[in-house]
């Protein structure tokens, strides 16, 4: 599982725990605004699996110099997948495989464009999100994974 940011170390963390899968974390800066460049990754890719875990993609360019470096490093194979797929300009042909929420609707036009977008429904999430406060029970109980 690897993290695009420092930012997303909690997230991508929390999904490693998940999946019981080893973590990378790409150090990257931003020399302006809207231009990324990375610095480097730590932890192994070499003859593995990825999976980017990010909050959002909007026009994917922080996430494809991430697939780059990742491949560069010998990565088997990359993927992606967000919450928030907002896909403007030009992110869409600068991906070839992502998994997104429908917390942003994706236009009919850009599913039959691009059918290598998989969008996966919340909201058997967010209705039982609202039953948990309506029965005055923890959200957070929504977001634990392996329970032992």
């Amino acid at each position: 599982v690897v993290s695009p940011d420092h930012g997303g170390t909690t997230r991508a963390r929390k999904l490693a725990e998940v999946l019981d899968a080893p973590l990378a974390i790409v150090d990257k800066r931003r020399p302006k605004p809207n231009q990324a460049e990375v610095m480097n990754l730590i932890g192994e890719v070499e003859g593995k699996n990825c999976i980017i875990i990010d909050d959002m993609v909007d026009t994917a360019g922080t996430l494809s110099i991430v697939v780059s470096a990742i491949k560069a490093k010998g990565a088997k194979s990359v993927y992606a997948c967000c919450s928030h797929g907002l896909l403007s300009g030009p992110a869409c042909e600068r991906l070839e495989e992502l998994v997104i929420t429908n917390s942003v609707r994706l236009s009919d036009d850009k599913k039959q464009k691009y059918p290598w977008i998989k969008q996966l429904s919340i909201a058997g999430l967010l209705a039982a999100g609202i039953l948990n406060i309506v029965d005055d029970k923890p959200v957070s109980d929504l977001f634990t994974y392996n329970k032992k």
